[in-house]
């Protein structure tokens, strides 16, 4: 039996990258988003411009342009794969990534063509010491 507190949100399946990316797996899928930190950077956001879905984009590929108001910025393709799904709810309220980062604020799903990339990304404890 477990002593966690089941009103704490564990995020146990994410991982994270140096820039401020986290991934959620989901039925074979991976989500990815900003994380809470980035968003507190870039300000509000104004404006996203997504990928289309069904493009293949390889690690490090430039695929979302986030504009805040305080600068523009880009997002990079964590891993190599496929995109299935955008978040079309941000071209109309890009403040959903800056109101809920890690939940309705997601930016695109990737079918991942080597799940093994997610290996060397960090968990929460590394990337929360990233950022203290």
């Amino acid at each position: 039996m477990s002593n966690a507190n089941p009103n704490q949100k564990t995020e146990t399946n994410m991982k994270y990258t140096e820039e401020h990316e986290w991934l959620r797996e989901e039925d074979g899928l991976v989500v990815v988003g900003i994380t809470e930190h980035a968003t507190t950077q870039l300000g509000d956001i104004v404006f996203v411009e997504l990928p289309d879905v069904g493009t293949t984009v390889t690690k490090d590929e430039e695929v979302v342009v986030i504009e805040s108001v305080k600068a523009a910025s880009d997002i990079i393709s964590p891993i190599d794969g496929e995109i299935v799904e955008v978040n079309d709810a941000l071209a109309d309220n890009p403040a959903l990534a800056n109101e809920d980062a890690i939940g309705a604020g997601w930016f695109f799903k990737i079918k991942p063509s080597d799940a093994s990339q997610m290996d060397g990304l960090m968990d929460e404890a590394a990337y929360n010491a990233l950022i203290a």
